[in-house]
């Protein structure tokens, strides 16, 4: 408790840019490549957030994924 729990699926219900990190600890969740997140781990999450991926490309791979995550997280400041 005390920490909002972020999943990353590609499917996600928001943009992970619009998702309020602010204010408490973020924990972000990453599935399997090509499977994404497990079912009970998405319930788990407070919300699913999606990278928009313009182009051709329907996903990234989960290393990319991260760093784009972290990234987006870390730059507005959030306290992971």
């Amino acid at each position: 408790d005390g920490a909002q729990i972020i999943g990353l699926d590609q499917h996600g219900e928001v943009p992970l840019s619009a998702v309020d990190h602010s204010g408490v600890p973020t924990v972000l969740v990453l599935g399997a490549e090509g499977s994404g997140l497990a079912h009970l781990t998405r319930e788990r999450c407070d919300v699913i957030a999606q990278i928009p991926v313009l182009g051709g490309t329907g996903s990234l791979n989960v290393s990319t994924a991260a760093a784009v995550a972290l990234y987006e997280i870390c730059a507005r400041g959030a306290n992971l």
